[in-house]
């Protein structure tokens, strides 16, 4: 691989050939261009045998190891790996092989991280992802109880007169957080609704599209759960309306429709139970803010920088 002060990049090499080609000796080209004639040599060959693909770096990787790990040996470590969830030094125990030697066989095969493996079934989950923006927008409902005025006993403590009083009264209800995320940007927009019914989600629906129409990303799939809204005759005429193809998770599977699933624990972790609120408005106001700083400013490692890095019109607005 040649690296970023390489004398030589497949660019150089390309004009090595042509001024060749123009008639100028190898010698010349190599006085030119700083090199040795040896090496204007192997490129001017390599270009006359191969074409322009031979201009480019070949693998470093020999043609014969004849030293790797059996294959037999390799199949068990993997299938030990696979039934038992356990690491390399517990694989080597039961191998013989070193533990080194067991790591490098489970990278070799996509089996070195157990997050990427399905605890029950042992088999290796694939991350997928579209594309592009708006190709497919994953939808889901997340239900959290709503914050009493003055806050509830997470500002005032289990054992306070008042979290008592307030454990004796009637409970408040739930709030509903409407959740759309697209899949190839993790771009995210939420509402929280005080329900969860079909109309309330079509008109939830309604305005997600809206917004997502308005940073350039045009909507051609939505991915949901079975629930009897997501299901409703109003949600299907609103899709088919609007030339939208509804695809549904399948049950009992919520990795599926992962990129939700995900976010959910994100908004769980990092604002709806990291931070304390005075009243359910002032958590709404506050959801607006997190959304825009997830958006805008979050890092998301799968994406390599904020989800609003691949979506470059995104708006300041997030919800």
């Amino acid at each position: 691989m040649s690296h970023a002060n390489a004398r030589l990049t497949p660019a150089g090499r390309r004009l090595l050939v042509e001024r060749i080609e123009a008639g100028t000796t190898q010698a010349e080209v190599a006085r030119q261009m700083g090199l040795s004639r040896g090496t204007v040599a192997k490129w001017w060959h390599r270009y006359q045998a191969e074409g322009v693909a031979g201009l480019v770096d070949r693998s470093s990787r020999p043609h014969r190891s004849p030293r790797r790990t059996a294959a037999k040996v390799e199949e068990r470590i993997c299938r030990l790996r696979r039934s038992s969830k356990r690491g390399p030094v517990f694989l080597a125990a039961r191998t013989g092989v070193p533990a080194s030697t067991v790591w490098r066989v489970l990278r070799r095969h996509g089996l070195n991280r157990l997050a990427w493996m399905d605890r029950p079934t042992g088999r290796v989950i694939r991350r997928y992802e579209r594309t592009a923006a708006g190709e497919l927008v994953h939808l889901d409902i997340k239900k959290v109880g709503k914050v009493p005025p003055g806050g509830g006993w997470r500002v005032h403590g289990r054992g306070s007169p008042k979290a008592k009083r307030r454990r004796r009264r009637k409970r408040r209800g739930y709030t509903y957080l409407h959740v759309a995320v697209d899949d190839y940007s993790r771009v995210a927009y939420v509402e929280a609704l005080d329900d969860e019914k079909a109309d309330t989600l079509v008109g939830f629906w309604q305005r997600a599209q809206d917004w997502f129409w308005s940073n350039d990303m045009a909507v051609d799939e939505v991915l949901t759960d079975n629930g009897p809204n997501f299901c409703s005759d109003a949600f299907a005429e609103l899709l088919a309306e609007r030339r939208i193809t509804h695809r549904r998770t399948q049950p009992y599977r919520p990795q599926t429709n992962g990129k939700a699933e995900r976010f959910n624990r994100t908004l769980a972790d990092e604002f709806l139970y990291a931070r304390m609120f005075r009243s359910e408005s002032d958590r709404r106001v506050r959801l607006s803010r997190w959304v825009h700083d997830y958006n805008c400013h979050r890092h998301q490692t799968a994406v390599g920088g904020p989800p609003a890095s691949r979506a470059h019109n995104l708006t300041r607005t997030d919800s």
